[in-house]
């Protein structure tokens, strides 16, 4: 993502940070690797992710002990105002973040931690705070807003506006139109915030997503997303009649050999285009559990098919990579961008990235090794959907890191120096929507047909900023 980091860094640090597109990153710095990858003993075209099934069935009580522990986190950290604090007690969110509270809330309904009348009252407050938030230039949701005063916020909570994320956007869609389907109580709050969005900078006619940042006092839209995280924020326009063609190809893509794996990763060379190509579990697990890797108009509901047929393989050769070198190496291995509880307070901790594997590096591109870490979302979600005797140790390994007063911890570093003491929304919230998924299956999961408020002004509202979608 473009903007979590720097919102994290400054809650922790109470200090702001430079803008992410507006900064070259790094070049690659020399390093150790890994003995041979693995590379010898190869047996090509071997991929045994591909056959494992997935986790479904009811919640064991261990199980929903992990949820209300989960949920814990969101108990302390809602504020009146009806959004919830992206970090543990700090009053700031973004739309990503909003985006997996909205997600907790759609779990804590149906796994019965709360509800439905606790959990509609939640989702009545939460959409009415979105629906009064005053937007970057009058344009889309701000990157970030203070969650008390729901004003808009720099990263160190200050006020200011300081641009949009496509991604974020894309994230807060897919929940808003879960929201939708699930609970059609709420579709005119949802559909009256979206008809307030102007869409012509964010995705342009060709379908390419842009995220726009403030430079020196002037605006700039730059392309945004890369392989993984691109695809499924362009799933969220999607299902809300947006053309997303260019931002939704797998193209430009390469693969890189990790122990026994041909890993995808984004060509794009970061030292051209400002933007590093983070190959991470995230944005592979969501849409395996959002949208069983199918393509975004799926209506199907057979888990055992994917018709998002590359996504599914990519996801599958991520999670190989991964199992691979636990067996070559003993360390558990669940890699995700995270929080720290310390400088420099988050890093992207990846399969892949810069040209080198298992690279954990900071925004600006400083090799950090020391912060690898078993990312506790992206290891329940492979848990939940890769069922293997791999997973059950990462399952393990979760269910020992959370505090039922606070929530689950982001992490535990692979240096064995112990757990990472910090909480988050995103953490405790992808982690809730993965045990649902367990519970339900595929989480978004189409209501009955009819004809919404976005539905009878969608293309002229495109239209209107030079965008356009399907049937339009």
């Amino acid at each position: 993502m473009a903007l979590r980091p720097r919102l994290l860094a400054a809650s922790l640090a109470l200090a702001c940070a430079g803008l992410a597109l507006a900064q070259q990153p790094a070049a690659p710095q020399p390093r150790a690797s890994e003995p041979a990858l693995g590379q010898a003993n190869c047996r090509p075209g071997e991929l045994a992710a591909a056959r494992y099934e997935r986790r479904f069935g009811a919640l064991t009580e261990g199980e929903m002990a992990m949820a209300r522990t989960a949920w814990k986190y969101f108990e302390n950290n809602t504020q009146p105002s009806g959004l919830a604090n992206a970090v543990d007690n700090y009053p700031s969110t973004t739309m990503w973040d909003t985006g997996s509270y909205l997600g907790a809330v759609v779990a804590a309904r149906e796994l019965k931690l709360i509800t439905p009348q606790q959990a509609d009252e939640r989702l009545s407050r939460a959409i009415a705070a979105l629906g009064g938030l005053a937007f970057f230039r009058d344009e889309l949701p701000n990157k970030v807003y203070n969650t008390r005063t729901l004003e808009k916020v720099d990263y160190g909570n200050k006020p200011g506006e300081i641009g949009y994320s496509a991604l974020d956007l894309g994230r807060l869609l897919v929940w808003l139109k879960i929201v939708k389907e699930r609970y059609p109580q709420h579709a005119d709050a949802v559909d009256r915030f979206v008809l307030r969005w102007k869409w012509g900078k964010v995705v342009d006619a060709g379908g390419m997503m842009f995220g726009a940042l403030v430079d020196k006092g002037q605006v700039q839209y730059v392309q945004e997303g890369r392989l993984g995280y691109e695809e499924y924020a362009a799933k969220g326009f999607q299902l809300w009649g947006v053309n997303t063609d260019l931002a939704s190809k797998p193209e430009p893509y390469a693969t890189a050999p990790i122990y026994c794996v041909e890993v995808p990763y984004d060509s794009r060379d970061p030292r051209k285009y400002y933007q590093h190509n983070y190959v991470v579990t995230e944005s592979y697990a969501l849409d395996g559990i959002e949208f069983n890797w199918d393509l975004a108009d799926d209506r199907g509901t057979d888990d055992r098919q994917h018709t998002h047929t590359w996504m599914a393989d990519f996801a599958n050769r991520v999670y190989q990579a991964q199992e691979n070198r636990w067996k070559a190496t003993g360390i558990l291995t669940a890699r995700s961008e995270h929080q720290l509880d310390a400088e420099p307070y988050f890093v992207y901790d990846t399969v892949f990235t810069d040209g080198y594997p298992w690279n954990t590096i900071t925004e600006s591109g400083q090799y950090v090794p020391q912060f690898a870490a078993v990312s506790l979302k992206a290891a329940l979600g492979m848990w939940v959907l890769w069922r293997s005797d791999y997973t059950d140790k990462l399952f393990a390994e979760v269910a020992k890191n959370g505090d039922p007063q606070r929530g689950f911890m982001e992490g535990v570093l692979e240096s064995g120096k112990g757990p990472i003491r910090a909480f988050t929304a995103n953490n405790n919230g992808i982690m809730l929507e993965t045990l649902l998924f367990k519970a339900q299956g595929k989480l978004l999961k189409w209501g009955a047909a009819r004809e919404s408020q976005w539905d009878k002004q969608r293309c002229a509202r495109l239209a209107a900023g030079g965008s356009k979608g399907p049937g339009c």
